[in-house]
């Protein structure tokens, strides 16, 4: 028989809680994954601190970013598209334009008015790459000419803010044939002498990258955007190469010429003011008797008729 005896002693052990954060207080950057608070997240206009990720902007939120506060007047805004070929892949084509109209708020890719930058008037088209990866169809087209034109009418700079997956597939020729409408546009601004700025946002490919989209005087990219017309994994299986770091990236893009300047999104009003200002001191410096007469041409194309 022992002569001590071990008792045994429960030990009590505090129940762990779970901290519960309520949603949408934080957001995670897709990039490096860090948490950050949403508050914190808008006020750097959705730019990572951690690691200067630009994430996606709706077209909205590039509207009240760039422009003067209550400047903008929507044109346009009741252009829809319609599905001329009745296109079905896993769902009917109208089936993704509800999806779409439903989960944006907007009626197409594209919004389109007149604002102004630091009190300077410009005509401005802004893409939406939430709207069906931001494809460019028939009314897509046709929004972005009709600003271009207004433009010219007014006298006014034109900005033309791209983020897209390139012509809408949906609409088939019809939607190629807006790189040749946009295009020659592009040409009349410029027989007007007035200028076109491009800002490529992440991403700017396919027929978008093929039309408008180089076609600035001035082309600005935003940090690490993809640029290019087919991606890299296709560019890869074609010529069965490894591609350079960085390739069809912003920064790249920018080193070998296609790219004037690569921007922070926290720079891009006082860039916006001064290339507006450089560019346009000449035909407000001039006798209004030697500016450039506006083009009275007609639109090449008329717009898919509107949604009902």
């Amino acid at each position: 028989m022992a002569w001590f005896k071990k008792e045994k002693y429960t030990t009590l052990k505090r129940a762990k809680q779970k901290t519960k954060v309520p949603p949408g207080l934080v957001v995670r950057c897709p990039a490096c994954m860090e948490r950050v608070l949403k508050k914190t997240w808008d006020d750097a206009l959705h730019v990572c601190l951690h690691c200067g990720h630009h994430d996606r902007l709706g077209a909205w939120e590039r509207i009240e970013q760039l422009l003067d506060a209550g400047s903008f007047e929507e044109h346009d805004g009741s252009l829809g598209s319609g599905d001329p070929l009745e296109f079905r892949d896993t769902k009917p084509y109208s089936a993704r334009l509800e999806a779409a109209c439903e989960a944006t708020g907007l009626n197409e890719g594209v919004v389109c008015g007149i604002g102004a930058v630091e009190g300077r008037r410009i005509s401005i088209s802004v893409m939406d790459v939430n709207f069906i990866g931001g494809s460019m169809g028939s009314v897509v087209g046709e929004k972005i000419a009709r600003s271009i034109e207004r433009g010219i009418e007014l006298g006014l700079p034109v900005l033309i803010v791209c983020g897209s997956g390139g012509a809408r597939m949906q609409e088939g020729i019809l939607s190629l044939m807006q790189m040749a409408k946009t295009s020659a546009c592009a040409a009349r601004l410029a027989e007007a002498g007035l200028p076109l700025v491009t800002l490529l946002t992440d991403p700017t490919t396919g027929g978008v990258t093929a039309s408008f989209a180089m076609l600035g005087d001035v082309i600005i990219a935003e940090p690490n955007a993809l640029i290019g017309f087919a991606g890299p994994k296709v560019i890869e299986g074609t010529i069965k190469q490894i591609l350079p770091a960085g390739f069809q990236r912003s920064e790249f893009m920018s080193e070998h010429g296609f790219v004037d300047i690569v921007s922070r999104r926290a720079d891009l009003r006082p860039t916006l003011t001064n290339i507006f200002s450089i560019l346009m001191h000449a035909r407000e410096a001039a006798p209004r008797s030697a500016a450039p007469k506006p083009s009275t041409g007609k639109l090449a194309l008329d717009a898919t008729p509107s949604r009902v």
